[in-house]
């Protein structure tokens, strides 16, 4: 019997969880399950008789050790600043380790270390990292095989609500932590375009957008993505033109972000004094310059020199951040206070479903002509269980956690999912839970 840990039983984990549980019998497999909340574990267990549920506090030395220590296998659904902390335990203890989150250069400085062991810390095996990296390279490889050149590789993928139940005016809801959402792409963003780097700082990020279609479900922003450069090297990609990396909105949302951005509402470096106690309306008149015979709306409009009947003051009234409602958030900075406001108006309703959404673009030449490839993913939520996100994050890490312990997964060292060793057989089993691309190519005139 082996032992699988998995620490981390949030909603991302709830397919992951299933898969093991039902290959345990056959494959012999123990799933022992850590989390902060011993009544979550349990409740993602459900009795199973191959699995187990323990209170599991990552910052506590012995469990960790003790827990790491008796497994075969560990994988990691912390918040990605926190693998390090099991990623140490599993080198001293010998033990592979799975990961859906970016790779950080504290686990890259393991490397060596990890091969002369012959342990393997596989990272970004979830959806976006994960099935994006899997997906691009098989056609990567695919192209290179035929002995054609790749020009330009563009990459989108986004979490949001299914197109029947998206009825609200920002055309999204959470379908991730919401912390992710309302900090994201604070670093900017930079990718290559046409041989030029071209650097986004985060002031401007949500105004530099692409419209694009994906198959029948109409079109979708493209936001600039973190860094995209730094995929040339990992896809293999050394002559190309065009690198790009992205992340996919209905239209109109980037617009309405942007104000939220502009009126320092994201803003996650400080404190609001008695942040409880004040209402949204003052909260955002914090913001805004003095004007004694204007209003909030007015003075808003103003600032960001906009209509008061404009699309995006529709968003803003539609979110209540003009309302005389208390915050009662304490300490609060002006990022945890608008999560606070989103997560009640941008929360999954009972009967939603949600839907992720991914598409790749190449363009490449073969024997003098130009083509072009438009790879394309949509996969839809079962339920608010096994959501659109659970489930594409979670079974990348699932097989890839079987192939490993039975050996058809064989590299050593800190790896992403770009080797055919192990895209291929993850790639194949995912396409029977409906985890699929549809495939487009043409020549270009």
């Amino acid at each position: 019997m082996k032992n699988i840990l998995l620490i981390g039983a949030g909603l991302s984990s709830s397919t992951l969880i299933k898969y093991l549980l039902d290959n345990a019998k056959d494959n012999k497999w123990q799933l022992i399950v850590g989390d902060q909340s011993f009544e979550l574990a349990q409740k993602k267990i459900e009795k199973h008789p191959f699995g187990r549920a323990i209170k599991f506090d990552a910052f506590n030395i012995e469990q960790r050790e003790k827990e790491i220590k008796n497994a075969d296998i560990v994988i990691s659904m912390l918040p990605a600043r926190l693998h390090y902390l099991i990623a140490e335990v599993c080198l001293q203890y010998n033990k592979n380790m799975v990961t859906a989150s970016y790779v950080s250069d504290q686990i890259k400085e393991m490397d060596a270390d990890l091969k002369a062991k012959k342990l393997l810390f596989l990272n970004e095996i979830g959806v976006d990292p994960g099935i994006d990296h899997m997906s691009a390279m098989k056609i990567i490889d695919d192209i290179n095989n035929k002995g054609g050149k790749i020009e330009v590789f563009e990459s989108n993928t986004g979490g949001l609500v299914a197109p029947e139940f998206d009825n609200n005016p920002w055309n999204y809801k959470f379908t991730w932590n919401p912390r992710n959402v309302v900090i994201a792409g604070q670093s900017g963003a930079r990718f290559l375009d046409r041989a030029q780097i071209k650097y986004i700082p985060y002031n401007q990020l949500f105004r530099r957008t692409e419209l694009l279609p994906v198959l029948d479900y109409g079109e979708f922003e493209s936001i600039p993505n973190r860094d995209s450069l730094q995929y040339i090297d990992v896809y293999g990609l050394d002559n190309i033109n065009t690198m790009y990396r992205g992340t996919f909105r209905r239209p109109g949302f980037a617009s309405g972000w942007h104000v939220l951005i502009q009126l320092g509402l994201t803003d996650d470096s400080f404190k609001i004094k008695k942040s409880e106690e004040l209402t949204y309306r003052n909260f955002i008149n914090a913001f805004l310059p003095y004007g004694k015979d204007r209003t909030v709306e007015e003075k808003t409009c103003d600032y960001l020199n906009i209509g008061i009947g404009s699309e995006t003051m529709q968003k803003l009234r539609w979110l209540g951040i003009f309302e005389n409602k208390q915050i009662g958030l304490k300490n609060a900075s002006p990022a945890q206070i608008l999560q606070k406001l989103l997560e009640e108006k941008w929360r999954l309703s009972d009967e939603d479903l949600d839907m992720i959404v991914m598409q790749h673009q190449f363009i490449y030449t073969l024997k003098n002509k130009r083509r072009k490839i438009i790879s394309s993913m949509i996969v839809k939520g079962d339920n608010q269980i096994h959501t659109a996100m659970s489930k594409t994050v979670g079974l990348p890490l699932a097989i890839a956690v079987k192939y490993i312990l039975n050996g058809v997964i064989t590299k050593i060292g800190v790896k992403l999912p770009v080797c055919k060793n192990i895209y291929q057989p993850i790639l194949a089993e995912l396409e029977n839970y409906g985890i699929a691309f549809t495939e487009e190519e043409f020549e270009l005139d």
